[in-house]
């Protein structure tokens, strides 16, 4: 299951004005990007590198990449001064190529790492930021405008916030960390390393937890927290409730995407991948390495093993072994989710069929509708 494209498409289109702007300005040759990838060149090793574009988009200096066979029609037109390609890329009469297992990832790496590309700026302090006297923030730390960072809360080095962002008392947030526009830091959440979190999304909000008497529903207290391990990213415009008395834990390196609630009390495995709109219920156990399509639905208080892939719209009402693969609702077996598609679509003309064999057999025997058997009526 693919939660994302891999080819060569217009995705980095932007980036030759992106280097012509001057934000970032590198030059490496070929033969360094090929020692850093552990690739096996072909063609000018001396050829220079002054920027990174899809191969659609590349003009002379770029580098490039094609994981596709149905691009590979541009190694025999591209003007880049280099192309990223499958070990089994032919050679075309691109100057110069670099073959390597991976193409979209060594040319991502290559991206971030050498480049900067998708690296945001360090701006400072604006002078519009509220920040606590009491709150501490490590060196390079950014905040944006209108943004408020409240009393004992801790902003860890290079860290980037976004404008109008709020980060509430006593929360921590690690190293390199990218905070975006208008993104909600309640009390006592907690950060590692290098987490992203997208605009819009709210971290530490109450969770759905009420107990109800005859009369009224009282709402339960929410104390616990929130804690997102290093590397985990966070779509924008997400929902992660804090726990009522435990807390909420997101392991390391998980990513989710857009529109995703996170109910009190849940935990999310490391390297676990969430598409959109997904809604988890409370005290649900995921574990590591899950992958999961969007507008999947957990109930609460189960247990997903590690390894487990749920496809679109599945339906979790129960716990789910390691290394499984189910789709459909209520969720199972894709397998066999998928022959009761098959026949669920083959309803219709089997009941017409069936209406037909019935008529049939009353014009051969007129007692045949007398004769069927009446459920209701009493056992003699």
């Amino acid at each position: 299951m693919q939660l994302s494209s891999g080819g060569s498409s217009t995705f980095f289109a932007f980036m030759p004005d992106y280097f012509e702007e001057g934000r970032t300005i590198q030059q490496y040759t070929a033969k360094d990007i090929a020692e850093w990838v552990n690739g096996e060149l072909e063609g000018d090793p001396q050829a220079v590198i002054r920027g990174v574009a899809a191969i659609d988009h590349a003009r002379a200096g770029d580098l490039a990449f094609i994981a596709q066979p149905a691009y590979d029609e541009w190694l025999d037109k591209t003007p880049a001064a280099a192309v990223l390609v499958r070990k089994d890329s032919p050679r075309g009469r691109c100057q110069t190529i670099i073959r390597v297992d991976n193409p979209y990832l060594a040319f991502v790496r290559i991206a971030r790492e050498r480049f900067g590309v998708g690296e945001p700026r360090a701006k400072g302090i604006h002078p519009r930021a509220v920040i606590h006297p009491n709150a501490k923030l490590g060196q390079n730390v950014s905040v944006g405008p209108l943004s408020v960072i409240e009393a004992g809360a801790a902003i860890g080095d290079g860290t980037i916030i976004g404008a109008q962002a709020y980060v509430g008392e006593g929360c921590h947030v690690g190293r390199r960390c990218q905070i975006g526009n208008r993104v909600v830091l309640e009390r006592d959440v907690h950060l590692g390393d290098e987490v992203i979190v997208q605009a819009g999304s709210v971290i530490g909000s109450d969770g759905f937890g009420y107990v109800r008497d005859d009369e009224r529903y009282y709402k339960i207290p929410h104390v616990g927290r929130v804690v997102l391990e290093d590397r985990v990213e966070i779509g924008a415009n997400c929902t992660i409730d804090r726990g009522t008395f435990g807390e909420t834990r997101i392991r390391a390196g998980a990513k989710l995407d857009n529109l995703i609630h996170v109910a009190h009390n849940v935990e999310i495995g490391e390297n676990t991948v969430i598409a959109a709109q997904t809604g988890i219920s409370g005290s649900t156990k995921i574990g590591k390495n899950v992958t999961i399509a969007g507008q999947v639905g957990f109930v609460g208080h189960i247990t997903i093993g590690d390894g487990a892939t749920f496809g679109a719209q599945a339906g979790v009402t129960k716990s789910i072994p390691a290394n499984t693969i189910v789709s459909g609702y209520p969720a199972k077996p894709h397998a066999q989710a998928r022959r009761e598609e098959a026949a669920l679509r083959r309803a219709p003309e089997m009941l017409k069929r069936l209406r037909r064999l019935e008529k049939y057999l009353e014009k051969k025997d007129p007692n045949f509708a007398n004769d069927q058997e009446d459920e209701t009526s009493p056992e003699e």
